[in-house]
């Protein structure tokens, strides 16, 4: 069974949204997955994210949130 991770990151400034979903990266589980909800893109993440072998898929809310599920590739 898959685990899933939440980091809600909406209310949270520059760079607290970025450092806790590199933490969670450590410790996520060849299975797992973190949802990640922003106001933004993290284009910074997305390079790391690319350079470190994970994927993502991102949609957009109704209420403005980017919702970017990550997961190992």
């Amino acid at each position: 069974m898959s685990s899933q991770r939440v980091i809600d990151g909406r209310d949270m400034q520059p760079p607290e949204p970025l450092e806790l979903t590199l933490a969670a990266l450590d410790t996520l589980p060849p299975d797992g997955e973190i949802v990640l909800l922003l106001y933004c893109q993290p284009h910074p993440l997305y390079q790391i994210l690319r350079r470190n072998g994970y994927a993502w898929t991102e949609s957009m809310q109704a209420d403005g949130t980017t919702e970017i599920h990550i997961r190992k590739a």
